[in-house]
């Protein structure tokens, strides 16, 4: 049966099944293969990551420094500082500071974790005592149970522990070779970084890639701002909190800092974890009460932050929902531990802004072909 003209298509037309499918479920059955292709594509994005993350980490980590770098080699430039001179400066001097810090937290941490171990056993030997006069009333058989059965298992995880602290000198290792590669590609970076970024776009068809490259010249000035503003707020959140801490004679209150420092480079999950390691040696050291003002103090800096530093220093360009940079950590901290974590904001921040990217209305482009694009280098005037 062929129909009359007009009547649809017919069960022999090639369109006819396609037809009979409801537009919602095609429509559903589009996103779904399209979405499905694109998490495949990032799943192996991941895996490739992993698989040569001894190279692709300190690529990362020589984007983040050279984005917070280049505005100060751009400015020793400005000042007739040979370019050259101001990468090795600006280097030197950031490396420097690292390093600097890194010995005066180790040497802290030396001479206050043996300070503070006689506060922990007596914290202890005053939690043990209420255990067993307080309300819980449990007798010192039981105590001493428990204290067995940790050593008991301390014992039996020896083999493991050693084992680890024999892995010490390969981290070691590891950590030293990923220094100076990041070292040798900073330099680079910072140096010929729109050079690089430009022949890196040569693969994308010359129809797109003038749009590529501005997209990705917008989403490194967002980067830029994100990580200036990231340092600042670890500072001044550092400073802030240390402060409170040594008020109240919290014991190893310049390493607590520098742990700060380091977990406001996660946002959120990193100042929590950072803060509660406080938390927990003021109640260890000085008890329950000395913890709650600790508590308090990370609240009305946190919120602060929240509320005052981050609106401000950021702005709306490099704003993103809470809920994104929660699923996005989580991601990061799945696929690639505390690395993943740290680079999962930056990484954000990058692609909504390139994604959204959208070139100027009247912009001359062949005139934009030419301009350096300061991906990862020094800034187009």
């Amino acid at each position: 049966m062929t129909g009359e003209p007009g009547d649809g298509p017919t069960p022999n037309d090639p369109t006819w099944a396609a037809a009979q499918v409801h537009p919602g479920v095609r429509a559903a059955a589009a996103w779904t293969w399209r979405l499905l292709i694109i998490a495949a594509g990032l799943y192996a994005l991941g895996k490739l990551f992993l698989y040569a993350e001894e190279v692709f980490v300190p690529v990362a980590i020589a984007i983040l420094l050279s984005a917070l770098l280049s505005p100060l080699v751009a400015w020793l430039q400005r000042h007739r500082v040979p370019r050259s001179a101001g990468v090795l400066s600006a280097v030197v001097l950031t490396f420097a500071i690292i390093a600097a810090g890194l010995t005066f937290v180790v040497q802290q941490l030396i001479v206050g974790v043996p300070r503070m171990s006689g506060d922990v056993a007596a914290s202890i030997a005053k939690a043990r005592r209420w255990l067993e006069t307080g309300r819980l009333h449990l007798d010192s058989d039981s105590l001493r149970n428990v204290s067995n059965d940790m050593i008991t298992w301390l014992k039996e995880h020896e083999a493991s522990i050693a084992t680890g602290a024999l892995d010490t000198a390969t981290v070691a290792t590891k950590l030293v070779t990923a220094a100076l590669l990041t070292i040798f590609l900073l330099i680079f970076f910072l140096y010929d970084g729109h050079r690089i970024w430009d022949f890196v776009t040569k693969i994308v068809p010359s129809a797109h890639r003038v749009h590529v490259r501005g997209a990705g010249d917008a989403g490194y000035r967002t980067l830029q701002s994100y990580v200036r503003a990231t340092v600042l707020v670890a500072f001044i959140d550092a400073v802030f909190i240390g402060i409170g801490l040594a008020i109240l004679r919290v014991p190893m209150v310049m390493p607590l800092m520098a742990l700060i420092f380091l977990g406001a480079f996660i946002p959120i999950v990193g100042s929590v974890a950072a803060g509660s390691l406080a938390v927990l040696v003021a109640l260890a050291t000085h008890g329950w009460f000395t913890a709650v003002l600790v508590v308090v103090v990370l609240i009305v800096v946190m919120q602060v932050e929240g509320h005052v530093l981050q609106p401000f220093l950021l702005g709306r360009s490099v704003k993103l929902h809470p809920v994104a940079v929660i699923l996005v950590i989580a991601i990061g901290l799945m696929v690639a531990g505390i690395v993943g974590g740290l680079l999962a904001v930056p990484v954000l921040a990058f692609a909504n802004t390139a994604i959204t990217y959208r070139p100027a209305e009247g912009a001359d482009q062949d005139e934009f072909v030419e301009e350096p694009v300061d991906l990862p280098g020094e800034e187009t005037s």
